[in-house]
């Protein structure tokens, strides 16, 4: 099963707006895209078209997304920001527990979108279960590095 396909599943469990998981999702793939082409890792074809789609039409055009910019804009430029720090800790040889959490800035929005379909009481307590979405760990990011930690 594809990371994609596990987030849908993981998403439609707290049960968000199909509208939110749409976007989500998109967001997603997206995100993933341009982290593989950050990192030179090779592309397949389909994931670009997919990504050209989502990021020009799909997102844009998305219920959720038309009446939540204007909450989503700030964050999603926070998790920007955030992903771009830790690519650069990451470059330079200085990855750390900090540079782990900055890169998943995308479940922030998975937080705000619970609160934005449920509220602040049902999102508080889906904040456990989205945190756990998250599925890579830390020692398996510090295993990513040692090579490049160890030649410092």
């Amino acid at each position: 099963m594809s990371e994609e396909a596990n987030l849908r599943i993981q998403l439609d469990k707290i049960q968000l707006s199909p509208a939110a998981v749409d976007w989500l999702c998109d967001l997603y793939a997206v995100i993933q895209l341009f982290d593989d082409v950050a990192d030179g890792d090779g592309i397949e074809r389909r994931d670009l078209d997919r990504v050209i789609w989502a990021s020009l039409i799909g997102m844009n055009t998305n219920e959720f997304w038309l009446e939540n910019m204007g909450t989503l804009i700030p964050i999603m430029g926070a998790a920007i920001l955030k992903w771009q720090a830790s690519d650069h800790a990451e470059r330079d040889g200085v990855a750390n527990a900090v540079s782990f959490v900055w890169r998943a800035g995308f479940y922030d929005l998975v937080l705000i979108a619970a609160q934005l379909c449920h509220g602040r009481e049902v999102a508080q307590s889906l904040a456990p279960t989205i945190m756990g979405i998250y599925g890579e760990t830390y020692e398996k990011y510090q295993k990513e590095f040692e090579p490049c930690q160890s030649q410092s």
